[in-house]
């Protein structure tokens, strides 16, 4: 059985996405899977066992591109039995439609009926949770989801991990606190760089060592977070946002005794390397992606106005993250050097 996956457009919603690749072995051990995404998730999905190979798909989100999708769907007839689409965008459902592919399934979404023809109707009260929704794709409509649920898990290639500390000279000779500052998704999931530096100059003064992570827009935050701490801790801290690929960035992130991260896409990618993991909610709840794995803080104020979902706050204040003080971070941290996780 050979399955072609439509995969979704972030970076957090990739490695859950996972959790459906795991469930499809589960049903189908013999089942090969293909996962059509943008070319940036190919890091990601090379490290899924799960996954036979990445195919890129060329086009931007929100691109409709016709004739494009056509000749995607056109060079890919005759090689899938099933098609699962993650995006619930009709633009998502073109490609499985163009290539024929018997079987095509998804969530109804953007008036889909014709292009797919296995269509379910999302109950979100019996699926809270994005992985039960990408999970509930593997089974027929209504079957009960097997517990425990699987988590995300990256694997890692020894040699490129070894190939990316060298290549940016990183030591791993004292412990390593990472810190993911950024968030795509905008300012209402960014806690305050003054907070992040002052649980950076506690790690340092405990002997740690402190490597920033996110990317070319997070880089600016990363150096405001350094600026903070005096000379002496400062060069204990090494701002890498913008400067690794997103390959290096999962190598290097694996090799972290403790992250603390935003809401945000290297949140999850943490938590699929199993990293000891703080992650920080303001205007987003972790009740609907929360972190999947065993060494997790979640720190969060939960304000009446909290969780909004969105992207600036509407009142102007930030209070879900501005009030949200290092102390908690430095104690769920503190929670989770009992049980730290060799680097594998």
């Amino acid at each position: 059985m050979k399955i072609l996956i439509v995969g979704p457009s972030w970076v957090g919603d990739m490695v859950m996405a996972q959790t459906l690749f795991q469930c499809l072995k589960q049903r189908h051990p013999q089942c090969e899977i293909d996962v059509l995404a943008p070319e940036w998730s190919r890091p990601i999905l090379e490290r899924m066992p799960e996954v036979r190979q990445a195919l890129s798909f060329p086009l931007g989100h929100g691109a409709l591109e016709l004739a494009t999708r056509r000749r995607i769907g056109k060079s890919l007839a005759g090689q899938y039995d099933q098609a699962i689409l993650l995006p619930n965008s009709l633009k998502s459902a073109l490609v499985p439609f163009f290539a024929g592919i018997p079987k095509r399934t998804g969530w109804r979404g953007e008036f889909r009926y014709g292009l797919l023809n296995d269509v379910r109707t999302l109950d979100k009260q019996r699926y809270p949770l994005m992985i039960e929704r990408f999970m509930a794709l593997a089974y027929e409509p209504g079957a009960e989801l097997p517990q425990p649920y699987p988590r995300p898990s990256l694997q890692i290639d020894p040699v490129t991990r070894e190939a990316a500390l060298g290549k940016f000279g990183l030591s791993l000779d004292r412990p390593v606190l990472a810190l993911c500052p950024g968030a795509e998704f905008g300012e209402s999931k960014r806690w305050p760089s003054e907070h992040y530096a002052k649980v950076a100059e506690t790690k340092i003064r405990e002997g740690w060592q402190v490597w920033l992570f996110g990317s070319k827009n997070d880089h600016s935050v990363g150096e405001d977070i350094r600026a903070r701490l005096i000379p002496g801790l400062r060069e204990e801290a090494v701002n890498l946002s913008g400067d690794t690929s997103l390959a290096e960035a999962i190598d290097l992130l694996s090799c972290a005794d403790a992250v603390v991260s935003n809401d945000s896409g290297l949140m999850h990618v943490a938590a699929a390397l199993n990293r000891p993991l703080v992650a920080v909610y303001g205007s987003t709840s972790p009740g609907f992606t929360p972190p999947l794995a065993e060494q997790v803080e979640i720190v969060r104020l939960g304000l009446e106005c909290s969780p909004c979902f969105d992207r600036t706050c509407r009142f102007g204040h930030y209070n879900c993250l501005r009030q949200l003080m290092p102390q908690p971070v430095n104690e769920a941290l503190q929670r989770l050097q009992g049980t730290v996780v060799e680097v594998n």
